[in-house]
């Protein structure tokens, strides 16, 4: 009998992971200290963008990615948000826009409660502040010189904080936004209104995960239960309630039509479970990876059929590659750094350094030495030295088609109403061939809104609009109290009105002329 390894053959068996020197680092960046399970990085090939821990409100810091280094403490940030940024995304069409969303709305609530105001009327001024908004930026190249404040769109319709945000990864103008109302809404950005609204969750909504053509998305929920679903029409098309499996983190595997969902067993282990999208009665696998309490990340690169995993306080990174035959998921290796991370960024495909064989890049997070680090993949392949000018390195002698297939790039497939409309299509694919240095033709303008109600599933979003200060939240609560006074006397005076009304007319029923009218009426009629 022929004698069969129990590893199979994969040109990615020996990636490492291989840390940029200290000067390719970010540091002196005050990294939030907030406990929100979510990245708090977001990085594309022209900026790397990082929540920051700061007082009166929430802030977050736009760095060039070639500007590394110390960072000036007075560093300009983006600041136009009252509360704390839990999510931030670059557009993946537009590299100077990005979204964010933040504790806007359950901040106003805390700060305006005077001691000297009845309940009523801090009732009244919750329900005034209880929009909830995300916001849309646009950085301008070369970064910051001065702080932001102003938002180039502001988007209202959560009832609560948003925790999440998504770029559709196809069409050009849609966003996707998870509040802590349940609810998720469909953002049409080229009119800055919500399209679309899905109501099916039952508990906070943990993670959204597109398929690569983005007519599909999965949800994890902190109701046990992991969803796919029809986004332009909320209808669920597959449902697992996740008993021996709470479900944390959720990603699509490409076009493998394959779910990957990360979480806890019912013994508090980590654990990854494989599932099939079409039927989630069952996971295709489960494996338990350690006993750690940190949050598992998944990352899942569709050109290598990677898989990563990061745990939230590890320092660590697993990697795998996914098959479609058993065993399913191929462990390879494993990064090990003593650095603790809160949260990972990932640089666009097209952004990498082909030269050096780069498949895959994380920002790491390192809250304690206010460090941002750089951890590049690499394929090791033949490399030759080269210097050119001031710049010298190494990179590969021939470019590696077979590790760099067809990209996804930076023009869309679709756009918002196209998408809307129900056309499908997959991303458009670009080559890394000749290096990345075709700019976006695409201008991102945002649409001039008027006061309008805006109403999705027969509910208006718009009603009761938050303002933005406090003496306006005051004078807003003022002015209906006084409209409210005007509206009761008015009532009082037609009760008034009304009684008065009454009495002129018992007085007539009652008085002797009418009574003899009608008894002469009554004689002519006998007659």
């Amino acid at each position: 009998m022929s004698w069969r390894p129990t590893y199979r053959s994969s040109k990615f068996r020996n990636v490492y992971g291989k840390v940029a020197n200290r000067e390719h680092c970010f540091e002196g960046i005050p990294i939030t200290k907030n406990v929100h399970d979510n990245h708090f990085c977001t990085v594309n090939s022209k900026f790397l963008a990082i929540v920051t821990e700061s007082a009166g409100g929430g802030s977050f810091i736009v760095i060039p990615v070639t500007q590394a280094g110390r960072i000036d403490p007075h560093y300009p940030k983006v600041c136009g948000h009252q509360g704390n940024v839990l999510d931030i995304k670059w557009n993946p069409f537009h590299e100077n826009i990005i979204a964010s969303c933040s504790e806007d709305s359950s901040t106003k609530q805390k700060n305006i409660k005077p001691p000297s105001f009845p309940s009523s009327i801090r009732r009244t001024v919750q329900a005034l502040s209880s929009q909830s908004l995300v916001r849309i930026w646009e950085i301008p190249d070369g970064g910051l010189r001065r702080n932001m404040t102003e938002a180039i769109l502001e988007l209202y319709g959560h009832s609560r904080r948003v925790g999440l945000i998504e770029w559709h990864p196809t069409s050009s103008g849609i966003l996707f936004s998870a509040g802590y109302d349940y609810k998720i809404l469909i953002w049409n950005l080229e009119i800055g209104e919500p399209v679309k609204m899905i109501d099916c969750h039952t508990d906070v909504i943990l993670c959204m995960s597109f398929n690569t053509e983005g007519s599909l998305l999965a949800t994890s929920c902190k109701d046990k239960k992991l969803r796919v679903i029809e986004p332009r029409t909320g209808q669920v098309l597959q449902e697992a309630n996740c008993k021996n499996h709470k479900v944390n983190r959720v990603v699509f595997l490409g076009n493998m039509k394959r779910l990957l969902t990360t979480g806890v067993s019912r013994w508090n282990t980590r654990q990854i479970a494989l599932w099939d999208q079409e039927d989630l009665s069952m996971p295709i696998i489960e494996d338990e990876i350690d006993g750690l309490s940190g949050l598992l990340f998944p990352f899942y690169d569709a050109d290598t059929h990677m898989l990563y995993l990061a745990g939230k306080g590890d320092g660590n990174i697993r990697y795998y590659e996914v098959t479609t035959e058993k065993p399913y998921l191929q462990y390879l290796m494993e990064f090990r750094s003593p650095a603790p991370q809160k949260g990972l960024g990932v640089m666009p495909k097209h952004g990498l350094d082909v030269g050096a064989c780069e498949v895959f890049r994380f920002y790491k997070l390192v809250t304690l030495k206010g460090l941002i680090e750089p951890i590049s993949m690499i394929v090791p392949r033949r490399l030759t030295k080269y210097h050119v000018g001031s710049h010298h390195g190494i990179q590969s002698e021939t470019y590696q088609e077979d590790i760099y297939p067809m990209t996804p790039g930076t023009e869309p497939a679709l756009s918002a109403d196209e998408w809307l409309s129900g056309i499908n299509r997959g991303p458009v694919l670009m080559s890394l061939k000749e290096g990345y240095s075709r700019p976006s033709k695409l201008v991102f303008k945002a649409p001039v809104k008027e006061k309008k109600s805006v109403v999705v599933n027969g509910i208006d979003l718009l009603e009761n609009v938050p303002p933005r200060t406090e003496n306006e939240l005051l004078r807003m609560f003022f002015r209906q109290q006084d409209e409210l006074r005007r509206l009761k006397d008015e009532l009082s005076q037609k009760d008034i009105k009304i009684r008065q009304l009454e009495l002129e007319l018992n007085n007539l029923r009652n008085s002797p002329n009418i009574n003899n009218r009608n008894n002469d009426n009554d004689d002519n009629n006998s007659m």
